[in-house]
This record gives C-alpha cells, sequence and structure tokens, in this order.
C-alpha cells in the first residue's frame, strides 16, 4: 500500500529545515543541491517543493516569523513586548545576517517589494499589533529592532529597563 503523505505538512517541514540551514550558512552559501543533501532527500524531490531557492527562503520566512505555538503571552503590553524581545534576542544576529545577505545587491524599492521581506514584515506587524493595537505598532517596531541592534553592537549589554521605560512611554500614547 502506498505511503500516504501530508504533503503540506512536510513541506513546511522541509521550510522549517532549511530555515535553520540558512540561518547557519546564509542565503548565498546554499544552493539546492547542498539544501536538498542537508534534508536528505534528492534534488528533484526538493524541486517538487519548491521550485526555486528564492521559494524555498520565502517558506523559511513564512515559518521563521510566524507566531509560534508557544503559549499566549501574559502581563502588560509592556511585559508581552519584553517577552517578545528576550525570545528574539538568541537568534537576532544570524537572521539580520541572513536578510542582509539575501538583500544584499537589491535597490530599497526591490526589497520593500520582495515577497520574502513583506511576509516577515507583515508577520512582525499582525504580532505586535496584536499586542499594542495598529496606532503605535510601528513605532513599537521600529524601538524593538533598534534596542535589538544596540545589543548586537554593544556586545550583549541588554539595558532592559530603558527599553522597558521606552516601551511604556510609546505605549502610554496609545492610551
Amino acid at each position: 500500500m502506498p505511503k500516504i503523505v501530508d504533503h503540506d505538512a512536510y513541506k513546511q517541514e522541509l521550510a522549517s529545515r532549511a530555515a535553520v540551514l540558512f540561518a547557519e550558512q546564509g542565503y548565498s552559501g546554499l544552493g539546492m543541491r547542498k539544501i536538498a543533501e542537508a534534508l536528505g532527500l534528492s534534488k528533484s524531490a526538493l524541486y517538487h517543493y519548491f521550485p526555486s531557492k528564492k521559494e524555498l527562503f520565502l517558506a523559511c520566512t513564512a515559518v521563521a516569523t510566524a507566531p509560534q505555538d508557544a503559549p499566549p503571552l501574559t502581563g502588560s503590553p509592556c511585559d508581552q513586548l519584553m517577552a517578545m524581545a528576550t525570545d528574539m534576542r538568541s537568534g537576532f544576529a544570524s537572521e539580520m545576517a541572513l536578510v542582509f545577505d539575501f538583500i544584499r545587491g537589491m535597490s530599497p524599492t526591490d526589497i520593500a517589494k520582495d515577497p520574502a521581506m513583506k511576509q516577515a514584515m507583515s508577520n512582525y506587524q499582525t504580532t505586535i499589533q496584536n499586542i499594542t493595537g495598529p496606532k503605535v505598532a510601528d513605532e513599537i517596531l521600529t524601538l524593538l529592532i533598534g534596542a535589538l541592534m544596540l545589543d548586537l553592537f554593544s556586545g550583549g549589554s541588554w539595558p532592559e529597563e530603558a527599553i522597558r521605560a521606552r516601551f511604556d512611554r510609546v505605549l502610554a500614547q496609545n492610551s
């Protein structure tokens, strides 16, 4: 009897596993052959699910930036944002390296139109809007990414109380 495969679930699993490879080796450091070998399947099987590396990267972006099946964030909006920031902090350097590798050579217009970048932006905006509402979501996202970049550039000095105070100040505008 033939094996029954849930193609959508398997495609999601491949994207999730490939996202780890992209994070470790970058976008330009991988080809479909190398990805297929690391995932334990043939290159033609990988192309069956993803017709191009860019399509695979788009699926990886959707998986990596999608809200997780974790318990819902609790506490005040500020507590939720701090939990999100802390969660993002551990993989932020590799995520930014991957993004900059992927967008290398693109114009700002091309970056804004790119499906993977649009997907990531939409997922982050939705997650933050679910915490803060739409009025201050872009400002909070800017603050969050800026805080993570400063943490990275300063060697891991995470000024938690200063970040919390800034979140509180912006959130107060939403009241």
